[in-house]
């Protein structure tokens, strides 16, 4: 792993999360427990609105706290109610914490290759909608990361948990001089969640 995020992840505190947080965050840490227990893959889909700023956070931080605690056959995808392009702030706050992210396309939404670590798989990051073919069909976990896809998602088909982890949009905050303090809070305090659903798996 890149030693920055590395070191990042490591200075993290979990300990700060809120009780009331932790009983949010914890039918993801049994979805994934139970994954692990029968030998199954664990696919993740983080959606959010407009899939352009907390969906492709929560993505590539669980992602990366999977194989930060060796935890294998971990897949972490992402999507929204409909499709507009992941933010650059957001690729500019990753990169700036230590992620080596290559832009693929010159679109209006673009194509991105992020990574953590050099002989790991880049995660793929475009905006999409949740049930896009890039995105698995059966057998995931919908994890709903902002009010207005968790209230327009009643149902997300072939899911097999729906699970509401809502994040505060730091688009409040576009166009102010707090910007970037904002997208990097956000990003810490999204990895300092990933950190704790992974650092409390159930073990076989």
């Amino acid at each position: 792993m890149n030693i920055k995020i590395r070191e990042i992840i490591s200075q993290l505190s979990t300990e700060r999360i809120s009780e009331e947080r932790k009983i949010i965050l914890q039918p993801l840490i049994e979805f994934i427990s139970s994954k692990i227990s029968k030998n199954e893959e664990v696919r993740l889909n983080f959606i959010c609105t407009h899939n352009s700023r907390r969906s492709h956070l929560s993505q590539i931080w669980a992602q990366t706290m999977a194989n930060y605690y060796h935890i294998e056959n971990v897949f972490c995808y992402s999507g929204g109610t409909e499709a507009t392009a992941m933010f650059p702030k957001v690729v500019e706050t990753l990169t700036n914490q230590g992620f080596e992210i290559l832009k693929l396309s010159e679109t209006e939404n673009p194509v991105y290759a992020v990574k953590f670590a050099e002989n790991e798989h880049a995660v793929i990051c475009f905006s999409k909608k949740y049930n896009d073919d890039f995105n698995p069909k059966s057998a995931f976990a919908s994890i709903l990361t902002c009010d207005s896809a968790d209230e327009n998602c009643p149902i997300v088909y072939g899911a097999e948990a729906r699970i509401p982890i809502k994040y505060e949009d730091p688009k409040k905050s576009d166009g102010t001089p707090e910007m970037n303090e904002t997208y990097f809070n956000r990003s810490l305090e999204i990895a300092t969640e990933m950190k704790f659903v992974f650092e409390n798996l159930r073990k076989p």
